[in-house]
């Protein structure tokens, strides 16, 4: 889990500081020509939102990141960031800034690095989301690339702290089951997941198909589900959407992997709600059923999620394309 108190104090030492610990340019900040190193900090801070992912990037340590910040601030005499919760935020006049620096500051970082063979290899790219997710649809869309010769380093996790890792450099980009807040991540949808109600065949056989369709999940009473978690979040979501009511009782069998769930309700322990994607192929051999097939089945939109503005690793864009490309099969 990522340590928000100690990434929180990191941004707080970061940000401009009091009015007492600051000047003016008249007092302590010489008219010369700017730094362009000052410009290129201020650059990363403000495309990755975070001192700590700034430094990383820069292979800078984090209180030289700091400290270039601030002078940077002294010199134009202006508040470039604010201190957030999770990261900081530019103020009007750091993204009025970033957005006239940019372009020259990318410029002259091509022009360093133009020469081919001097230019090191591309990083691996940093992918995480849903292990069910990743295993079953995302990896093996990826195969081409990785015999092209990109590399992948593959995290899975709850999605929140999934994003908080994003925040702070740790992934390039991440399946997200929410859409994220806030100014610092952007995100384009990827694919809808299709909740669907399932069981074994021979499960299926005790169920009255019919009293389900007609009278709701009073057919099921006295059924064992299996499901990914005590709270029943998936369950009772598809409860309220398909039969409008509560979802009451517990769970027989709970497993914090959604595959873990397909193979306990395949081997005929109960029924349960799972991603229609992850059911596919038991759907086509007869191993699982469909004990209802809805006209407006619930359905989850899956983002793909990067941090604005960060320096390409042209890696990354193929990974992010090639997901784009193939999410309209699953």
């Amino acid at each position: 889990m990522i340590d928000r108190k100690v990434d929180g104090a990191d941004e707080g030492a970061g940000a401009a500081g009091s009015e007492d610990d600051r000047t003016g340019p008249s007092a302590t900040a010489p008219r010369g020509p700017l730094d362009l190193s000052l410009l290129r900090t201020f650059l990363a801070v403000h495309r990755t939102g975070s001192f700590t992912a700034a430094a990383r990037l820069l292979t800078l340590s984090q209180p030289t990141v700091t400290t270039q910040i601030r002078a940077l601030e002294r010199r134009l005499d202006r508040e470039l960031f604010e201190r957030q919760p999770r990261g900081v935020a530019p103020t009007p006049y750091a993204d009025e800034l970033a957005a006239r620096v940019a372009a020259p500051l990318d410029a002259l970082a091509a022009v360093a690095d133009h020469d081919p063979e001097a230019r090191p290899a591309p990083q691996p790219v940093h992918l995480a989301g849903p292990a069910e997710f990743l295993c079953e649809a995302a990896l093996p869309a990826l195969a081409p690339l990785v015999e092209e010769g990109v590399r992948l380093r593959v995290t899975t996790g709850l999605t929140e702290e999934l994003l908080e890792g994003l925040r702070a450099g740790h992934h390039d980009l991440v399946v997200s089951t929410v859409r994220p807040r806030g100014r610092t991540l952007t995100a384009v949808p990827l694919v809808d997941e299709e909740f669907v109600l399932v069981a074994a065949p021979e499960r299926a056989l005790r169920i009255d198909s019919e009293a389900l369709a007609a009278d709701g999940p009073a057919a099921l009473h006295g059924v064992p589900m299996v499901t990914y978690a005590e709270d029943l979040p998936i369950a009772r979501r598809y409860w309220r959407h398909v039969f409008g009511r509560r979802l009451t009782g517990e769970a027989a069998v709970t497993m914090p992997d959604l595959r873990g769930v397909l193979a306990t309700i395949t081997a005929g322990a109960g029924f349960g709600v799972l991603p229609r994607y992850l059911c596919r192929a038991e759907f086509e051999a007869g191993r699982l059923v469909a004990l209802l097939e809805p006209e407006d089945p619930p359905i989850n939109t899956a983002y793909l999620v990067r941090r604005p503005g960060v320096p390409d690793n042209p890696h990354v864009a193929l990974v992010r394309d090639r997901l784009l490309a193939a999410a309209h099969r699953w």
